[in-house]
């Protein structure tokens, strides 16, 4: 096999299972050992194996970026390695999504081919996943002057340094930066950014009872196709050139965005499966106070971990996996273009999250009004500026 071989160690984990989570990924040249690319991300809450194929997915990523042909991946996780070699089964629905998006990625080499290792044998992947673990429990971390590579230096000088406190120190960097973008307060050039225009449907007949209105297909009411004709025009006036509409299936979603690409002189309007709401389970229709008297318990759980789901629905854990997958794909096709996209109150809230490195308690403190307008740009090197959030001016007197 020609082209560049690699080798690509992940790990992951949560402190709690489910906890504060993160993973970490280093991808090295196979001949030389060298380090081409690490990755490292906190993650909110979530459970151990999640993380670990989150880690799994960003080496895989990064091979990609580096020009890769051919990947041994090698990880401390049993399960992983068995289930992505197809020797096991993917028992646990949770992990499905991510299994199939690594799969989707490994379609993209010449060969994959998967190594168990202990873990004393995947150090610098394993610090980096701590490090993050470490930000997603709320310990920040000492700045990259003093805990970064100086400190790796420092220590080899000593004799003191082995692949796990380079490692550990160079997790604090990345980990800190949740990308490859460096921090700075210097304001980015917004024309090399993908500009993404985040767009709440309008009302429904469920937005006004106060009802939980997740998978069910509830279309505008006359109020809220005006307030899509109000979000239109702010559209338009804030970005007149826009590549494309991109919005979730259900048609109170797709009418809005109809509405809006109408309102840009016809710019395509795409459907994007993963933007869809959280499905709710027995509590679809039913309105707040009626899901506190008769499922208090299951409420509250839900309320405190983003792992659990209401009977016999999605857990926002779920959510955000397909959400970061939808975020992908429209930075792989829209490149430093501006992408109008219309989804729900659950989708949204977990991009904005995402982007501002917040808390999983986010969720329940944002509100996100019908027809609302948040502003994201997302750079190359993964860098993000929110501009706005839930702008709601054009709404005035409707």
């Amino acid at each position: 096999m020609g082209g560049r071989r690699v080798v690509v160690e992940a790990d992951g984990g949560a402190r709690g299972n489910p906890g504060p989570a993160g993973y970490g990924a280093v991808v090295r040249d196979a001949d030389t050992g060298e380090v081409l690319a690490e990755r490292s991300e906190s993650i909110g809450v979530a459970t151990n194996n999640v993380a670990e194929y989150q880690g799994l997915i960003a080496g895989l990523e990064a091979a990609r970026e580096v020009g890769a042909t051919g990947v041994e991946v090698r990880m401390d996780s049993k399960l992983v390695v068995e289930q992505m070699a197809g020797r096991w089964q993917i028992k646990n629905a949770g992990l499905r999504p991510l299994a199939a998006q690594a799969a989707g990625l490994v379609r993209r080499f010449d060969a994959v081919t998967y190594t168990w290792i202990p873990r004393e044998r995947n150090r610098h992947a394993d610090a980096l996943a701590n490090a993050a673990m470490d930000l997603a429990a709320g310990k920040v971390p000492k700045a990259a002057t003093e805990s970064g590579p100086a400190t790796a230096a420092a220590a080899t000088a000593a004799g003191t340094a082995d692949a796990e406190s380079t490692g550990r120190a160079r997790a604090t960097e990345v980990a800190a930066q949740g990308s490859t973008a460096r921090s700075s307060w210097e304001p980015r050039p917004a024309e090399t950014a993908t500009r993404l225009l985040l767009v709440r449907h309008g009302e429904t007949e469920y937005t006004e009872q106060r009802r939980y209105s997740g998978r069910g297909d509830v279309p505008l009411s006359s109020r809220g196709l005006a307030q899509a004709g109000a979000a239109a025009r702010r559209v338009a006036g804030l970005a007149p050139s826009v590549a494309a509409v991109v919005s979730s299936p259900l048609s109170r979603c797709t009418a809005t965005g109809g509405i809006i690409a109408g309102g840009l002189g016809g710019v395509p309007l795409k459907v994007e499966p993963d933007l869809i709401e959280c499905d709710f389970g027995a509590w679809e229709g039913k309105t707040f106070g009626e899901v506190r008297e008769h499922w208090s318990a299951e409420m509250d759980a839900w309320l405190a971990s983003t792992e659990v789901a209401p009977p016999g629905g999605e857990s926002f854990a779920e959510v955000g996996v397909r959400v970061r997958r939808a975020m992908a794909g429209l930075l792989a096709a829209y490149p430093g273009e501006t992408v109008v996209v219309v989804s729900h109150v659950s989708p949204l809230k977990i991009a904005l999250r995402d982007a501002l490195a917040a808390s999983d308690t986010f969720l329940h403190r944002l509100y996100l009004d019908p027809a609302g307008l948040s502003v994201l740009d997302i750079w190359p090197d993964g860098g993000m500026a929110v501009r706005s959030v839930n702008d709601t001016a054009h709404l005035t007197g409707l």
